[in-house]
């Protein structure tokens, strides 16, 4: 779906999986899919930033770029959706900012931020991270060198009042955008690491080259 979350999607259950997306790939979509199916939400807004607020985006083709390879990595997969609240917004992407608006805009729907469970861990050191858990549930994928049970005991430790994350399964799939631009400017393919569309606009645009 390429519709924006600057369109209604009336009330519902929401993820929002955000992200430098530089470039999406394939462990994205997973994600996504994996937290739509066994959290049971209706729709997943992929929403790139505009600017990173905690480390720089390497080898940026530009936010309007990544917005654009973001809609192409969906396709016509109706659970999911790209917002581009972040990147009109322009300036450092903070998460809490992206959820107030998202809430603005429909105060009846569900929020679930989607996360891994490395991300968690550092949740304390975002900005205004007490708001973010207000606003929505947090979702967390279990990743490689960090336990549920560390996630959650960590969380409920800094976070007393706040809600207790949800926790989903997903695959193991060694697959980073760090590596997939390292692969293209060394030439490699990437093939089956990025949706065909994807890797065809990289490669008409000379992207990461």
């Amino acid at each position: 779906m390429t519709a924006t979350c600057g369109h209604s999607l009336g009330v519902a259950r929401i993820g929002v999986l955000g992200g430098s997306f530089n470039p999406p790939h394939i462990a994205h979509l997973v994600c996504a899919s994996e937290a739509a199916q066994q959290l049971d939400l209706e729709r997943v807004l992929l929403t790139p930033v505009a600017t990173a607020p905690h480390k720089a985006t390497e080898c940026d083709p530009g936010p309007d770029e990544r917005l654009a390879l973001c809609r192409l990595a969906i396709g016509d997969d109706e659970r999911l959706a790209v917002c581009d609240l972040e990147v009109k917004r322009g300036g450092s992407s903070y998460t809490v900012d992206t959820l107030r608006a998202l809430h603005a805009r429909t105060p009846e729907d569900e929020l679930t931020f989607i996360v891994g469970a490395d991300i968690a861990l550092g949740l304390l050191s975002w900005h205004e991270p007490e708001a973010v858990l207000r606003l929505a549930t947090l979702a967390v994928a279990e990743r490689t060198g960090a336990e549920c049970r560390d996630v959650a005991a960590r969380l409920a430790e800094s976070f007393p009042a706040a809600q207790s994350p949800r926790f989903f399964d997903m695959p193991r799939l060694d697959v980073s955008s760090s590596q997939i631009r390292r692969r293209i400017a060394e030439g490699r393919s990437i093939r089956y690491l990025v949706p065909d569309p994807v890797a065809e606009r990289i490669a008409r645009g000379k992207l990461y080259r």
